[in-house]
């Protein structure tokens, strides 16, 4: 029979060590999506500001690639993450950040600088709010999830039939359900991380964890902007 006394305090101190490993892995996550915005708003800006390389691109059939092969990097992403070491993860996030910089240039050619900051700082509030809670909450968002994911792959496939359609009704409906759905992703990504890092912690796949945490709520954020942006920015 085991009659050891446990320690005063080492519950305690165990608790103590996880809240603190938690709070370490995600501001990791927040570090890592936060320089991959830095690198896509600097590309961005410098595609749009030099109009030798915009035109080369936006007038050109190259604007195709620069519109899909952000979605190309998610998907390496998806099937590559576990065979890439931590470091491969982390360069594949910059240079995915960069290539979506080249694609959000166009937004600074349509729309005024006054709409971008307008529609970035709201997209920052509603972000941060939604990823408070989804930290916070005692709630399970797992079904909600579920449900997100569905609208998601609607506005997806809504979104690329309108590229040929140019239905601003479709858009407006499009932008409309895209800030419902990603504000509500958002908070379900980071519940989602929340937890994961309890499946993952002391082991290598959490570190590349970070970076799919990471690269989850970018996309979280850069299409809630964008879906903002296209509700309620002003044309150039």
């Amino acid at each position: 029979m085991n009659n050891r006394v446990p320690l005063p305090g080492y519950g305690a101190s165990q608790t103590a060590q996880t809240d603190a490993g938690l709070r370490a892995h995600m501001l990791g996550v927040f570090r890592n999506m936060g320089l991959g915005l830095v690198i896509t708003g600097l590309v961005a800006a410098f595609v749009a500001g030099t109009p030798p390389v915009a035109a080369a691109i936006f007038g050109t059939p190259l604007k195709w690639v620069a519109m899909f092969a952000p979605l190309a990097f998610v998907f390496f992403f998806s099937f590559r993450i576990e065979k890439m070491t931590t470091a491969g993860a982390r360069m594949a996030f910059w240079a995915f950040s960069a290539v979506m910089g080249v694609s959000l240039a166009s937004v600074f050619l349509v729309f005024t600088g006054a709409s971008v900051a307008q529609a970035f700082f709201s997209a920052a509030i509603m972000f941060l709010a939604m990823a408070l809670w989804g930290y916070t909450t005692k709630r399970d968002l797992t079904k909600m999830g579920s449900f997100l994911i569905m609208g998601l792959i609607g506005i997806l496939v809504a979104s690329v039939i309108n590229i040929f359609v140019g239905s601003s009704a479709m858009q407006m409906v499009v932008s409309i359900l895209g800030v419902v759905i990603f504000t509500g992703l958002t908070a379900w990504d980071v519940q989602r991380i929340k937890s994961d890092y309890f499946v993952y912690a002391g082991h290598e796949m959490a570190a590349k964890m970070q970076v799919m945490g990471a690269l989850s709520l970018y996309l979280n954020f850069v299409n809630l902007f964008q879906m903002l942006l296209s509700l309620t920015g002003e044309r150039e």
